[in-house]
């Protein structure tokens, strides 16, 4: 009997998508990672606006994340990953961002520069920017000012979103109608699952939904969608319920419709609107104990895709 496991496309970003892709390698080999390219702070934002190109950053992570499993793939992640000790230019610098901003300044062609890089980290699967230009997000923030409580700004850089301490209440990408990535919405075409978070939420998870056609991809595709919660409110969604997250995501995207929503347990529990703001959407609540066992707030990769395996029926 042949094995046919899923083709399973995950959108994100930085630690969430890399969490998400550990898991999911585990349960397929058929895995698509679609990347926010946002970023504008540290190496990548410092290449992005010296070069021009996507800032490869969180493209770095979903490739390291998706290495081989073997002694060579292992070594060509922690070369990727590793940093430049230095007070000069090349400092903090990942050598994995300048080997693929290297790339793609050699051939021309960010996807086939990803593509060298995977072949060269013997990846189990492909990585992928959601949009073909680097990209703003601009939030409007209440509070942004501390001495100004209820007033409502603008706030514009990924970097800067993601650190503010006023309160996020939506997000729009600049340019407003980028172009998709063409290998990005064939892949969610073509998939069987598709998977959306676990990651910041207003610059990892919503940007996907702003882009025209990835989002229209992600509606029209016949693979079954699936939510990631987070693990508790953090950073950009401190305070928030786990159901307020679910109603974020559909101010941005009223026509989205998904299949499961997955939550850890101990975030569920504290939510009982959870299940009826799951159910708006179309989704059955799936709920399993998440959290790395050490007692930090990152998924385990185990438990992940034990739930990934169950729901999927791998």
């Amino acid at each position: 009997m042949v094995d046919v496991r899923p083709a399973v496309v995950a959108f994100g970003g930085g630690h969430g998508l890399s969490a998400s892709l550990s898991a999911l390698r585990r349960v397929t080999d058929r895995l698509t990672a679609v990347v926010t390219v946002a970023d504008d702070g540290g190496s990548s934002g410092r290449l992005r606006h010296e070069l021009g190109c996507l800032p490869p950053g969180d493209l770095r992570m979903a490739l390291a994340a998706l290495c081989g499993d073997d002694e060579s793939g292992r070594t060509w992640a922690d070369v990727l990953q590793y940093r430049f000790v230095s007070p000069g230019p090349l400092g903090d610098h990942a050598i994995g961002n300048l080997l693929i901003a290297g790339l793609w300044e050699r051939l021309g062609d960010p996807v086939a520069g990803l593509d060298m890089v995977a072949r060269l980290l013997g990846c189990t699967g492909r990585v992928l920017p959601m949009a073909s230009v680097p990209l703003e997000i601009e939030a409007e923030v209440i509070g942004a000012a501390p001495e100004r409580p209820d007033e409502i700004s603008s706030v514009r850089g990924q970097a800067r979103v993601a650190k503010t301490t006023g309160e996020v209440s939506s997000v729009r990408l600049i340019p407003t109608d980028p172009p998709a990535s063409p290998e990005a919405v064939e892949a969610v075409l073509d998939a069987d699952w598709v998977v959306l978070g676990p990651g910041s939420w207003f610059t990892s998870v919503i940007p996907h939904l702003l882009v025209p056609q990835l989002a229209d991809a992600i509606e029209a595709t016949t693979a079954r969608r699936i939510l990631v919660l987070n693990l508790e409110p953090a950073e950009e969604t401190a305070g928030f319920s786990a159901a307020k997250h679910i109603e974020l995501l559909a101010d941005h995207a009223p026509k989205l419709r998904l299949d499961v929503v997955l939550a850890d347990s101990a975030f569920a529990s504290d939510d009982p609107h959870l299940v009826s703001w799951a159910d708006s959407l179309g989704a059955d609540l799936a709920v399993a104990d998440l959290a790395a066992r050490d007692g930090s707030p990152r998924h385990d990769p185990l438990r992940l895709a034990s739930a990934y395996a169950e729901i999927m029926g791998v």
